[in-house]
């Protein structure tokens, strides 16, 4: 092994736990399943406590101009709307297709993310810095490919005005969307390349940005502080992330969320999309539903992250 290698090595296992340094009891099949079960749990919780913000970004970001009449001025407009006119289990609305997805969604994310970052390490060629950065856009990507078509799902879940009673249920919904427009990039795959770019260019900043800033702020002896030390990272990595890769993010709820004239398909494409809402709306446009994107994504991240560490640990030690 090189000099490079051995740094990259060690430099990440201060970042990420990594096979390198797992005990050898465990073979690769039992290291994959602690990921799947590590990265459903984080998933899991990140969502159940995060969802609501979630859906008031989504809300925010499909409104229109001043004359939209169902139009909210404010998150807290959001909410104490949607809890008088739709009740409140309507904070949860489409959350079942993010938690369907969050284990398979997680695991991708992390099990890609250290086989890419493998990968760009070898020959020593790319700085680790960048390796880190372009193992989290290309884990962004594959991570994009999967969850796609429970956005499309959760996306029209979440767009409906209706009390939670009378929604249509997920699995009605995505039947509902197949049988209309069907599995490819006007059904179950639509806005596909607003979601690459959503993921990716996320990924991209908040692993880089995460496991660099990680690896140069001292550990504290004290778990509690340095419990506080990687959360304000993933806060800041997860905020930053936020607002660079908002406009992907209003471009795919545009794109999968209701077009402005029933039947007549206005955003198409990702980059025509950007450019659409730049041109008729504003730049700000384009950083609709940001301060929940930001609330949601920011702790949502630092928990994420957190709760995986944590699990993964606890999964080693006790198989």
């Amino acid at each position: 092994m090189s000099r490079r290698s051995e740094d990259l090595a060690m430099d990440a296992s201060k970042q990420v736990i990594v096979p390198s340094v797992l005990p050898k009891a465990h073979g690769q099949a039992t290291l994959a399943a602690m990921q799947f079960a590590a990265g459903g749990c984080a998933g899991f919780v990140e969502v159940s406590i995060m969802h609501p913000l979630d859906l008031v970004k989504t809300r925010f970001q499909i409104q229109r101009g001043p004359d939209d009449p169902n139009r909210y001025s404010s998150i807290a407009d959001c909410f104490r709307k949607m809890y008088r006119q739709e009740g409140p289990l309507s904070f949860y609305k489409g959350i079942l297709p993010p938690i369907l997805a969050e284990t398979p969604k997680r695991a991708v994310k992390f099990f890609t993310f250290e086989q890419y970052k493998s990968l760009f390490s070898y020959g020593d060629f790319i700085p680790i810095p960048m390796v880190l950065s372009l193992a989290g856009l290309f884990a962004g990507l594959t991570e994009a490919v999967v969850i796609n078509p429970f956005e499309v799902v959760k996306v029209k879940l979440q767009a409906e005005r209706t009390s939670f009673k009378q929604q249509s249920s997920t699995i009605s919904t995505a039947r509902d969307i197949v049988a209309s427009d069907g599995l490819g990039f006007k059904g179950l795959n639509k806005g596909l390349t607003a979601t690459l770019g959503r993921h990716g260019v996320f990924n991209m900043f908040y692993f880089g940005i995460y496991h660099n800033l990680k690896g140069v702020i001292p550990e504290y002896k004290d778990p509690r502080a340095d419990f506080l030390r990687r959360f304000l990272i993933g806060l800041f990595a997860g905020c930053l992330s936020s607002c660079i890769n908002i406009p992907f993010d209003v471009a795919k709820s545009r794109i999968q969320g209701p077009q402005p004239t029933p039947g007549l398909i206005k955003y198409k494409g990702c980059f025509q999309t950007i450019a659409l809402v730049y041109r008729e709306e504003g730049f700000f446009a384009l950083y609709k539903g940001l301060i929940p994107k930001m609330l949601r994504l920011g702790p949502g991240g630092a928990i994420m992250l957190l709760v995986y560490e944590a699990a993964f640990d606890f999964l080693k030690r006790t198989l």
